[in-house]
Parts: C-alpha cells; structure tokens; sequence
C-alpha cells in the first residue's frame, strides 16, 4: 500500500487540507481531517468541498489499493455526495469501504463523519484504472453567454477561507447562472502534477450553489448543498479550469443546477455534474 500512501502525502492539496492517513487496505480506508479555519465558510463550519475531497481520496485510495500500481490513471468516473450534516469546529474521519472490485472499476462507498461520531456525508463512487490507455478526446465547451456580472455577492465569495485558498473567482452570478474559474496553483495539485479532483469536485460545488444564488439574489438566507452527482471525464491536466453553472430547475427552496468544468486554455471538458442545493428565503 505504500504507493497509495505516497500518492495522498504526496499531493499538495491533500497536503494543504492536513489530510492524515490513518489506514489503507484493500478492503477499507481511513483518513482523519483535523478542524482548520481554512477549510470552513468562515464561520468555524466546514466547506461542502472537503466532504468531497475526502470522499474522492477515500475511494481512491481503496480503488488503487484493489487494482493496482499498474491501473494508473484514475479517474472517478461516477460519484454521489449526500450532505447529512455540518461539522462545525471539529475534525472529521472518512472510512472508506470497497463494494465491489472489476477489471478496470472499483465501487467504493465512503461515509464522513465528525470527531463526535455525527454522520456528516456518505458518498458512493466508481473509480476507473485505466491501465496506461491514452486520455480520452474530450468534447470541447459550448460555454455560456459572456456576461460578466458576479452581482452583489460574487466579489464576497473568494473571500471565503476554503475558496480563497483554492483561488477560485466569480466572474458571473446573475439571472441563474454562474461562471468561477480557478487558476492552477500548487495548493490544488495532485502528486501527478494536474489538478487534483477534491480541486475540481470543490470548484463543481460550489459553482452549482452560485448558479441558485444567482436566481434568488442576496439575502439573509439559510442554505446549503443536501447532494451533488459528478463526473470527472479523464486525469485532470495541469491548468487554469473554468466552471459554468446553469440552474435548470427551482422547486420552491429547492434548485438543481448543472455544471460543466473545462480547461480554459483549450475549452476541453473534464468535468460534469449536478448540484441539489437549498435556499430557505
């Protein structure tokens, strides 16, 4: 397992959340993330986007632990993250568990929950090995409209612990939709030299919450992300990523909204999903 081990405290980003490995198997995996302002909203809760990463590093870690060294690259070709509850002020743990292990595929079901043993997420994912095949041809981005309107909360948003430290920027967030990019920087990198996906399934987060923010406006709301699905189409290069957000369904405090990630030198795809988000107005 020590090429596992290697991976996670080799990368940067795992590096800069304080990601700690506790145990690493075939079977299980279990990851410790101590309390650090820096990876909350600012107010002592942490960020929907750790939950994530942490998800994504649990169920690699068992993924490349069952196929193998050889398997390389990875990918979480599919992945579901409930939000049960906030972890306000404490450390949380992810115990990854393998449900099932194929030629290419590994099914791994990761559950985080905080030092006080409260269920906080449960994530299900399929990473694929890709044995050394090329990168897939990724679609090219249709993008969006243009505009470049971040409205009244958008400038606030990078100012928020965890995203600032990712670099991640409004540069739209009006009429239900959104725009964020997020620059290459060393603080979002995995061991291999490309972004990270906790990076990518962070800037896909929290581009869906923006793209429901951007239908209701600012207010003194409470709101947060029961659920978000996503995709990550290939190993992420290294480069800035653009993420656009598009809410395509409001249900009274309830919205879905679609994102798609691409690099924004070459407008290739990496990433997709859905993000369920709640705004009680």
């Amino acid at each position: 397992m020590e090429f596992v081990q290697r991976w996670i405290t080799g990368s940067p980003f795992a590096s800069a959340l304080g990601v700690e490995v506790e145990t690493i198997s075939e079977e299980r995996a279990r990851l410790h993330l101590p309390f650090a302002e820096s990876n909350t909203n600012g107010d002592q809760v942490m960020h929907g986007g750790c939950a994530a990463s942490l998800a994504a590093l649990g169920a690699h870690a068992v993924a490349r632990a069952s196929l193998g060294e050889q398997a390389g690259p990875w990918h979480s070709v599919a992945l579901q993250v409930n939000y049960l509850a906030a972890a306000k002020n404490q450390g949380v743990v992810a115990e990854a568990r393998r449900l099932r292990a194929g030629k290419e595929i590994c099914f791994v079901e990761v559950g985080v929950s905080g030092e006080d043993g409260r269920a906080i997420a449960h994530a299900t994912t399929a990473v694929r090995g890709r044995f050394g095949a090329a990168p897939p041809l990724l679609a090219r981005s249709a993008g969006d409209h243009g505009q470049s309107d971040p409205g009244v909360m958008g400038p606030h948003i990078g100012r928020i612990p965890f995203i600032a430290n990712r670099g991640i920027r409004v540069e739209h967030m009006t009429g239900g939709t959104s725009r964020l990019v997020m620059p290459f920087r060393e603080a979002n990198a995995d061991a291999s030299g490309g972004v990270h996906e906790g990076a990518v399934l962070s800037l896909l987060d929290t581009t869906g919450a923006m793209a429901s923010w951007a239908v209701t406006g600012f207010g003194r709301y409470k709101a947060g992300t029961p659920a978000m699905q996503a995709q990550i189409l290939a190993e992420v290069p290294e480069g800035d990523l653009v993420a656009y957000g598009r809410n395509t369904q409001r249900d009274a405090e309830l919205f879905f909204s679609e994102v798609e990630i691409a690099g924004a030198a070459d407008g290739r795809v990496c990433a997709r999903g859905t993000v369920f988000y709640r705004i009680v107005t």
